[in-house]
Protein backbone atom coordinates (compact mmCIF):
# COMPACT_ATOMS: atom_id res chain seq x y z
CA UNK A 1 0.00 0.00 0.00
CA UNK A 2 1.66 3.59 -0.94
CA UNK A 3 2.38 5.67 1.85
CA UNK A 4 -0.15 8.63 1.63
CA UNK A 5 1.53 11.92 0.70
CA UNK A 6 1.77 14.68 3.11
CA UNK A 7 -1.61 16.87 2.18
CA UNK A 8 -3.48 13.12 2.54
CA UNK A 9 -1.98 12.58 5.84
CA UNK A 10 -2.92 16.21 6.92
CA UNK A 11 -6.53 15.95 5.31
CA UNK A 12 -7.09 12.36 6.70
CA UNK A 13 -6.16 13.82 10.18
CA UNK A 14 -8.36 17.18 10.06
CA UNK A 15 -11.24 14.65 8.62
CA UNK A 16 -10.55 12.62 11.78
CA UNK A 17 -10.66 14.78 14.51
CA UNK A 18 -13.72 16.24 12.67
CA UNK A 19 -15.69 13.34 11.80
CA UNK A 20 -15.04 12.55 15.52
CA UNK A 21 -16.61 15.47 16.96
CA UNK A 22 -19.61 15.21 14.61
CA UNK A 23 -19.86 11.73 15.84
CA UNK A 24 -19.99 12.05 19.23
CA UNK A 25 -21.70 15.49 19.70
CA UNK A 26 -24.19 15.35 16.83
CA UNK A 27 -25.27 11.99 15.14
CA UNK A 28 -28.29 10.82 17.06
CA UNK A 29 -28.34 7.27 15.87
CA UNK A 30 -27.82 4.94 19.09
CA UNK A 31 -26.44 1.86 16.84
CA UNK A 32 -23.20 3.97 16.50
CA UNK A 33 -22.84 4.54 20.32
CA UNK A 34 -19.29 3.94 21.90
CA UNK A 35 -16.86 4.09 18.70
CA UNK A 36 -13.23 5.47 18.20
CA UNK A 37 -12.04 6.80 15.05
CA UNK A 38 -8.54 5.04 14.33
CA UNK A 39 -7.49 6.17 11.36
CA UNK A 40 -8.84 7.99 8.06
CA UNK A 41 -6.80 6.92 4.78
CA UNK A 42 -7.52 9.59 1.84
CA UNK A 43 -7.03 9.27 -2.03
CA UNK A 44 -4.44 11.26 -3.76
CA UNK A 45 -7.13 13.44 -5.07
CA UNK A 46 -9.05 13.65 -1.90
CA UNK A 47 -12.11 12.66 -3.52
CA UNK A 48 -12.58 9.25 -1.75
CA UNK A 49 -11.66 8.68 2.29
CA UNK A 50 -11.61 5.32 4.70
CA UNK A 51 -12.52 5.70 7.79
CA UNK A 52 -11.58 2.96 10.01
CA UNK A 53 -13.38 2.62 13.51
CA UNK A 54 -13.47 0.09 16.44
CA UNK A 55 -15.89 -0.34 18.94
CA UNK A 56 -15.88 -0.63 23.06
CA UNK A 57 -18.18 -3.96 22.64
CA UNK A 58 -17.46 -6.17 19.22
CA UNK A 59 -20.66 -7.69 19.37
CA UNK A 60 -22.10 -4.28 18.10
CA UNK A 61 -19.63 -3.99 14.80
CA UNK A 62 -22.41 -5.12 12.25
CA UNK A 63 -24.81 -2.15 13.86
CA UNK A 64 -22.47 0.70 14.21
CA UNK A 65 -21.16 0.27 10.63
CA UNK A 66 -24.98 0.26 9.36
CA UNK A 67 -25.50 3.35 11.58
CA UNK A 68 -22.06 5.47 10.14
CA UNK A 69 -22.81 3.93 6.43
CA UNK A 70 -26.86 4.98 7.01
CA UNK A 71 -25.07 8.81 8.16
CA UNK A 72 -23.04 9.14 5.48
CA UNK A 73 -24.62 11.94 3.95
CA UNK A 74 -25.10 13.86 6.85
CA UNK A 75 -21.14 13.51 7.98
CA UNK A 76 -20.34 14.79 4.28
CA UNK A 77 -22.87 17.43 4.60
CA UNK A 78 -21.09 18.46 8.52
CA UNK A 79 -17.68 18.17 6.97
CA UNK A 80 -18.67 19.91 3.89
CA UNK A 81 -19.74 22.77 6.44
CA UNK A 82 -16.47 22.37 8.68
CA UNK A 83 -13.63 21.78 6.22
CA UNK A 84 -12.74 23.86 3.56
CA UNK A 85 -11.83 21.26 0.03
CA UNK A 86 -12.52 21.65 -3.42
CA UNK A 87 -14.88 18.49 -3.14
CA UNK A 88 -15.78 16.57 0.33
CA UNK A 89 -14.55 13.14 -0.23
CA UNK A 90 -17.02 10.02 -0.25
CA UNK A 91 -16.74 8.29 2.89
CA UNK A 92 -16.26 4.33 3.38
CA UNK A 93 -16.59 3.13 6.82
CA UNK A 94 -13.82 0.11 7.65
CA UNK A 95 -14.00 -1.88 11.11
CA UNK A 96 -10.02 -1.47 12.21
CA UNK A 97 -9.44 -5.12 13.35
CA UNK A 98 -5.68 -4.34 14.48
CA UNK A 99 -7.13 -3.19 18.13
CA UNK A 100 -8.88 -6.50 18.79
CA UNK A 101 -5.84 -8.10 16.77
CA UNK A 102 -3.62 -6.88 19.33
CA UNK A 103 -5.52 -7.58 22.57
CA UNK A 104 -5.56 -11.09 21.59
CA UNK A 105 -2.11 -11.21 20.78
CA UNK A 106 -1.23 -9.30 24.51
CA UNK A 107 -3.74 -12.23 26.27
CA UNK A 108 -2.05 -15.45 24.41
CA UNK A 109 1.33 -14.09 25.73
CA UNK A 110 -0.09 -13.45 29.01
CA UNK A 111 -1.03 -17.04 29.45
CA UNK A 112 2.19 -18.38 27.70
CA UNK A 113 3.94 -16.65 30.17
CA UNK A 114 2.01 -18.07 33.14
CA UNK A 115 2.14 -21.45 31.68
CA UNK A 116 5.80 -21.95 31.84
CA UNK A 117 6.70 -19.32 34.89
CA UNK A 118 10.18 -21.00 35.46
CA UNK A 119 11.14 -19.77 32.47
CA UNK A 120 13.19 -16.25 32.68
CA UNK A 121 11.53 -13.08 30.69
CA UNK A 122 14.65 -12.21 28.59
CA UNK A 123 16.17 -15.40 27.52
CA UNK A 124 19.63 -13.54 27.30
CA UNK A 125 19.60 -12.71 31.19
CA UNK A 126 18.45 -16.07 31.94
Amino acid sequence: MPRPSGRSQKVGDQLQRELSEIIHRELRDPRVGLITLTGVDVSADCAYATVYFTCLDADQVKAAKAGLERATGFLRTQLGKRIKLWMTPELKFVYDESVERGDRLSRLIDSANKSHPGQPADPEKG
